[in-house]
């Protein structure tokens, strides 16, 4: 079985870990950045239709300004995301599947005025011509380095998990820093703007049929059991 790499920041990577450990999943890594909050000021809600979501970390590190914001909808990229906006007091719009870039998509047969709540590190959308997105940065990433026991297991290659765009970019730093050879790693990727960032010279690149925590572990174990 090929080792498992998870790369997503706490208190994800805790969770995710627990998971794949009792799917027999031989779990290594760490987070790559830990997140911390951005002073942002809050528009007026009446400007607005609807929050676009595309992470749980926005309701984690948003603050007290998110306050101004509850009477929206929120329409999240995924469940993890659409449930931490229940807890924080929001109402839910759509829930997606598929990636934000979907989601969008989908929102974009009648004209909305959407406030996007992001992360500094956030992936590049295409608004449909119906839909007018502004966009507001609530946390960033600060970046980590592999461990030393990470980087000798890595270099026999392995599948490592990307639960989101930062995740990807910091792999890829690390592997170039490092000489990593990305053609003995698979990926498991959250969606296809995430397989996008990841780049070209890996083993294998995998979407999950849905962005959720559940689908891509499942999507790993597959990929870990094979030889191929």
């Amino acid at each position: 079985m090929k080792p498992l790499f998870l790369l997503r920041p706490e208190p994800g990577w805790s969770v995710s870990a627990e998971t794949a450990q009792a799917m027999g999943l031989d779990v290594h890594g760490r987070p790559l950045f830990t997140i911390e909050p951005v002073a942002w000021e809050a528009p007026a809600a009446t400007d607005y239709d609807g929050l676009l979501v595309g992470s749980a970390n926005v309701f984690r590190h948003g603050g007290k300004q998110l306050g101004r914001l509850t009477k929206l909808p929120v329409h999240a990229v995924g469940d993890t995301t659409a449930d931490a906006a229940r807890r924080a007091g929001f109402l839910v719009g759509r829930t997606g599947r598929g990636g934000l870039q979907n989601l969008l998509d989908e929102l974009g047969n009648r004209k909305l005025h959407l406030l996007r709540l992001a992360g500094e590190d956030r992936v590049t959308l295409r608004v449909p011509d119906q839909l007018e997105v502004d966009t507001r940065v609530l946390y960033r990433a600060v970046p980590e380095a592999l461990s030393e026991d990470d980087l000798a297991i890595l270099r026999d290659g392995g599948v490592v998990v990307l639960h989101s765009g930062a995740a990807a970019e910091r792999l890829k730093v690390e592997f170039d820093r490092h000489g990593l050879a990305r053609d003995l790693v698979d990926l498991a990727v959250i969606g296809p703007r995430v397989a996008e960032m990841a780049g070209a010279g890996w083993r294998s690149v995998h979407t999950a049929e849905a962005p959720g925590d559940s689908e891509l572990l499942a999507l790993a174990q597959a990929l870990c059991q094979t030889d191929s």
